[in-house]
């Protein structure tokens, strides 16, 4: 049993050697056939990457915003049938606000928000800037954090005090180097005092750069800057994620019975949940990454069709030497595994270079500094795996046929 194992085993790596040396004889023809699977191998390691670079991007972007986020914005305004935009009708109150924090237990933070853009007059420069009312607890509910100074507090609130926090984009336009904390800055000829800088966010949702800010106390924009007694939108943080769900249908249902609206009457406002557009958004995300994983996998198949058509030129070449093989008492299972052997080895042989490539073309990409492509183990492995298959698939055929040579037939070859 001993001598027969080892029989086998020596029978095998004779059979492994011959396999590589027929392709260390033509390697130039080696190295073309590799090549699609080498390419096919790159562009789904390099898709994928990409695909998961992009949905990180825009998971941070969302997450960005704030964290078990619900923002509850004034319905469209419409004139002539033509509609003004979300937030532009008259529909939210600081009132509704009041009852949202008395009767919605899971609200834990609330920030009334007013939105424009006006002319900010500093330092001899101007810049033209978005003014955001806020409450203290915007940050909290942001998860943003001061560089510098401090935020504006309730009392401030109270007093429609003339403060602002200042973003780092328009802190820069302002004062460029200088220290903007203690500067007065002019909002349609009114001056605010900084009293905080904001931690840079950069480009948030929709490509918005979100350092480009003035933030003020809500009262003060209303009262001072717009003169609006609505708000535009409310942002407001719950207490987990499970209650988000629940926390927006309560808010829902309080704000239908406070604006008096029947059971057939549409939402004269609409709630934006956070956690909703980030599961929407990895979905599709999701989705994206396997279809260019799938376009860039026929490169795959474009690469194993290669393999099987070298492989078959290459019986119809050496049909003697297997001829000989066979008549010297080598077995047919014994050629079918030696090309098989050549067509795993070529195809294995071009997924390692396609990683390696695949991996390159990712950093190259990252380099740019668009968004950060994610290599994942997963995209490796399944690349070494399905060029594993391919070589076994598109190398069975031309193995079998060589296998099948009649010995007597193939010594007459020439």
């Amino acid at each position: 049993m001993f001598t027969s194992l080892h029989a086998l085993l020596l029978q095998s790596w004779q059979t492994v050697f011959i396999a590589l040396r027929a392709l260390r004889r033509n390697k130039l023809r080696s190295s073309l056939t590799a090549l699609g699977i080498i390419i096919g191998v790159a562009a789904v390691v390099a898709m994928v990457a990409m695909g998961n670079g992009a949905q990180a991007n825009i998971t941070e972007q969302v997450s960005s915003l704030g964290e078990n986020l619900l923002t509850v914005f004034a319905g469209s305004k419409r004139s002539g049938g033509v509609s003004s935009g979300q937030g532009s009708a008259s529909t939210i109150t600081l009132e509704d606000v009041a009852a949202i924090q008395r009767e919605v237990r899971d609200v834990v933070a609330v920030s009334p928000e007013v939105v424009t853009t006006a002319q900010a007059i500093a330092n001899g420069r101007n810049w033209s800037t978005n003014i955001v009312g806020e409450s203290p607890q915007y940050l909290q509910i942001r998860n943003w954090r001061l560089a510098s100074g401090s935020m504006f507090t309730e009392r401030e609130v109270r007093n429609v005090a003339k403060v602002a926090v200042i973003g780092s984009k328009t802190a820069l336009e302002l004062f460029g180097p200088l220290d903007p904390i203690g500067q007065n800055v002019r909002v349609n000829n009114i001056p605010f005092v900084i009293i905080g800088v904001l931690e840079s966010k950069g480009a948030g949702m929709g490509g918005q750069n979100q350092d480009d800010r003035l933030i003020v106390p809500y009262t003060t924009a209303m009262k001072r800057i717009t003169g609006d007694r609505y708000l535009r939108s409310v942002n407001l943080q719950i207490s987990t994620s499970e209650r988000v769900e629940i926390a927006e249908a309560q808010i829902t249902s309080l704000l239908r019975q406070r604006h008096r609206l029947g059971p057939g009457d549409d939402d004269d406002f609409n709630i934006f949940n956070q956690k909703d557009i980030a599961e929407t958004v990895s979905s599709v995300s999701g989705i994206v990454t396997a279809l260019l994983a799938a376009i860039s996998s026929l490169s795959l198949v474009v690469g194993g069709i290669g393999i099987m058509n070298i492989m078959l030129v290459s019986v119809t070449e050496r049909t003697r030497e297997i001829g000989i093989r066979i008549a010297v008492g080598a077995q047919p299972i014994a050629i079918q595994l030696q090309f098989l052997i050549e067509a795993v080895t070529l195809s294995l042989l071009g997924g390692l270079i396609g990683v390696a490539l695949g991996i390159l073309i990712s950093i190259l990409v990252g380099k740019t500094g668009l968004f950060q492509p994610i290599v994942s183990a997963d995209s490796i492995v399944l690349a070494f795996g399905v060029s594993f298959v391919i070589g076994v698939f598109f190398g069975f055929y031309p193995a079998r046929k060589a296998a099948a040579l009649d010995p007597i037939e193939a010594l007459r070859h020439e």
